[in-house]
């Protein structure tokens, strides 16, 4: 009797668990990474005999090295150590790059992190702590890699090998330079810089909102550039303080705020040979936006100029010789215009791939060289997310997209000959989320593949998406970094609700460990909101995806919602925001909310939000709106005012504040703080130069002169990612602990 007793204790769940490991927030950011050192950047060869990538060292997950897989030989080396070109010596970044860095969301990140192909796949070009540096395929591993200019010269970034690798094009102090790849020095193709004017560059708006990092565009034959003036003499000097631990900086930042003057952009191009820049004609009104520089040819350049509304896109084409233009075709709508990337002109001359959402969803068309639509390519009640490769041998189209399942990305092919553009095939068979490179001749490429319950894994497909070799394998087994925690991972569950105006909106939801049915839980929402983003997605995520598991293993049930306004689902469901934003997107996340709030398992009274950046601004804008339905929210890094935020993004959405004040009052925060009760927790770096550290400034004299109480937390130096382990650690450890206080106890509202 007494062994079955004990035979029936062991066996109970209570003490099961209790054996089972469980996340930390620490182990989330120590070596090994818990992904596996999946590899990035990856990319094939022209000649698509290598693939090559990034990937962090295992004693450093933010430290990336250059690597290579070879496919003939299916061998897998190291090409570059980061460490051994640097002497171990630590990077000191230039401004420029410090700010592009932060941009691209990689600011914690060290070592190679960008690199090139030369046009015959047998060079490779990378930047490393401001020096450029050539590593040849060919060459012996001991001498293949050359230094081709030096930091101390001045700080490169954005190169790039011409398209016929005669030569390496950098920006350095501002300006447009060039460099022989056989070696010599380096010459400025453009103007010298002043103080407000620069050559080369994206201003700010076009790296922060347009996803446009460049600001200089090679001819295909190496014979001419073009680039980008801009002068920011315009843009009102903001005066904002950066609070370090041991000093405060005053930064003067030219910042265009919503309904301000936007930097003045114009258009040149430079012949090689050293004429005379030509300035190719954008119009007599100035106040528009550069939005992306194609060259159909040598002769003939491709250029997106957007109107300042943002309701207008114009394709021109543009003569590189005396820089007339005409319009090709324009793009418009009652709302935005989203830019995109997938322009691709056919290599025979004859047309161009383009993509709209005239029929209210992202589709590939085929048009003709005067713009002239020859037929649609695609077509469906889903979205085409980018053109991956063209193969012109057998006219067809790679593409990424969601057909069939919102929350999966897959490579798909069509024809550019097809009669029926709502039929498009299917490569990738798995269901999940693909991340796919393809090589030039589109004769094979590599996908990162994973699920919410399934790490990276990288493998190599031909073009039919036969699987040719597996890259990284990265299976959960014993040894990976993750197969500890295997047996305490929740797997989140999927499911739809209904918004006001019948649209589909899909959460996902993780229960608890020890999951009972019979106890009710507290929640934690996660939430983003706003546009150009989709949280609901069926892959794996190794920093959010994991801080729910954390959450989960916690005693949480973690719940995110994709309301109207966000990516990847056609514009009506974008559209609603429309002038509106904290809305819409508050009154969706409160069906999930009220969903939760009847659910069994749920405490109603124990439902809080978390949020970074506009999930920062959702968070306030529910805790204002709906504080006797949500306990406590956590905002990090949130817009307080729209009218303190950027040009491109807040215009686009919210429209002019001139002309549309109401609208920007109604969705301030500050409008709303009197119905701001439940407990806040408010985060923010002390030098964010994305969201302004004055919103948060702006919302805690407002609070404390209504005498309302909240937390608060700052970050001496912080930008708006807060990046760097420790900073990491501390704050999400800082926001599981509060979590922890306000939610899992039994009074969860301040007295006050």
């Amino acid at each position: 009797m007494l062994r079955t007793l004990l035979a029936l204790l062991l066996l109970s769940p209570m003490l099961l668990t209790a054996q089972v490991p469980t996340l930390t927030i620490d182990r989330l950011y120590e070596e090994p990474t818990l992904s596996g050192t999946p590899p990035r950047s990856l990319k094939v060869s022209p000649d698509g005999q290598r693939v090559t990538f990034l990937r962090a060292k295992e004693d450093d997950q933010n430290a990336l090295d250059l690597w290579e897989y070879h496919v003939p030989s299916g061998q897998t080396r190291l090409l570059v150590d980061a460490k051994t070109i640097t002497g171990g010596v630590e990077e000191v970044l230039s401004d420029e790059e410090k700010a592009r860095r932060e941009r691209l969301r990689i600011a914690g990140i060290s070592g190679i992190v960008d690199y090139h192909f030369s046009d015959d796949g047998q060079k490779l070009l990378f930047p490393l702590a401001g020096s450029l540096y050539v590593y040849d395929l060919k060459a012996p591993a001991d001498t293949a890699v050359r230094e081709l200019t030096r930091a101390s010269d001045g700080f490169a970034t954005d190169p790039k090998f011409s398209p016929k690798s005669g030569y390496v094009s950098f920006v350095r102090d501002r300006a447009l330079f060039v460099v022989p790849v056989a070696g010599g020095d380096a010459r400025r193709v453009s103007p010298e810089a002043t103080a407000t004017v620069s050559f080369g560059m994206a201003e700010f708006v076009a790296q922060e909102e347009m996803s446009r990092l460049t600001g200089y565009w090679w001819a295909p034959d190496d014979s001419a550039i073009a680039y980008a003036r801009v002068d920011e003499a315009p843009v009102a000097v903001e005066r904002r303080f950066e609070i370090y631990a041991d000093r405060t900086e005053v930064i003067e930042q030219r910042y265009p705020a919503a309904g301000k003057a936007n930097a003045l952009v114009e258009l040149y191009v430079a012949p090689l040979a050293g004429d005379e820049p030509v300035k190719v004609d954008l119009g007599t009104n100035s106040d528009f936006y550069l939005a992306r520089v194609d060259w159909a040819d040598k002769d003939t350049l491709l250029v997106q100029r957007q109107s300042r509304d943002q309701r207008t896109l114009d394709l021109l084409k543009a003569q590189a010789s005396d820089g007339s233009t005409s319009v090709l075709l324009s793009e418009t709508s009652d709302t935005w215009v989203n830019l995109h990337d997938d322009l691709n002109v056919l290599p025979d001359g004859k047309g161009f791939i383009w993509s709209s959402e005239r029929d209210g969803y992202a589709h590939l068309e085929l048009r003709s060289m005067d713009g002239a639509l020859i037929r649609p390519l695609t077509r469906g009640p889903w979205v085409v997310d980018k053109v991956l490769a063209l193969d012109t041998r057998r006219r067809r189209v790679f593409f990424s997209a969601n057909a069939g399942e919102v929350r999966d990305a897959h490579v798909f092919v069509t024809s550019l000959d097809t009669a029926d553009p709502g039929s498009v095939r299917r490569l990738t068979a798995v269901d999940g989320w693909y991340d796919a490179t393809f090589s030039r001749d589109a004769r094979v490429f590599v996908a990162a593949f994973s699920t919410p319950n399934l790490p990276p894994q990288v493998r190599l497909y031909d073009a039919e998406g036969k699987t040719l070799a597996t890259l990284f394998a990265n299976e959960l087994k014993e040894g990976h970094p993750y197969h500890p925690f295997k047996q305490a991972h929740r797997q989140p569950e999927f499911g739809t609700l209904e918004a006001e105006d019948g649209q589909t909106l899909h959460y996902r939801l993780i229960k608890p460990l020890d999951f009972d049915p019979s106890k009710k839980y507290p929640v934690v929402v996660r939430v983003y909101g706003g546009p150009h983003v989709q949280y609901v997605q069926r892959r794996w995520d190794e920093r959010w995806g994991l801080f729910d598991q954390v959450l989960a293993q916690r005693g949480f049930v973690v719940f995110s919602l994709d309301n109207r306004g966000s990516a990847r689902r056609g514009v009506a469901f974008e559209s609603p925001l429309f002038r509106r934003m904290g809305s819409v997107e508050v009154d969706d996340q409160m069906v999930g909310v009220r969903w939760l709030a009847g659910q069994d398992f749920v405490d109603a009274k124990r439902i809080g939000v978390f949020g970074w950046s506009y999930g920062g601004y959702m968070t306030l804008m529910m805790l204002a709106k709906h504080s006797d339905e949500i306990a406590a929210g956590v905002s990090v890094a949130p817009v307080s005012d729209w009218k303190l935020y950027d040009t491109h993004y807040t215009e686009r959405y919210m429209d002019h504040p001139a002309q549309h004040a109401d609208a920007y009052q109604a969705a301030s925060v500050l409008t709303h703080t009197a119905g701001l009760r439940s407990p806040l927790f408010l985060i923010h770096g002390m030098a964010d130069d994305n969201v302004l550290f004055t919103h948060s400034t702006m919302l805690m004299a407002d609070l404390q002169n209504r005498g309302t109480a909240f937390d608060l937390m700052t970050y001496p130096g912080g930008k708006h990612g807060l990046a760097g382990t420790p900073t990491r650690k501390h704050v999400f450890n800082a926001i599981v602990a509060w979590f922890e206080r306000r939610l899992k106890s039994a009074e969860t509202k301040d007295p006050t």
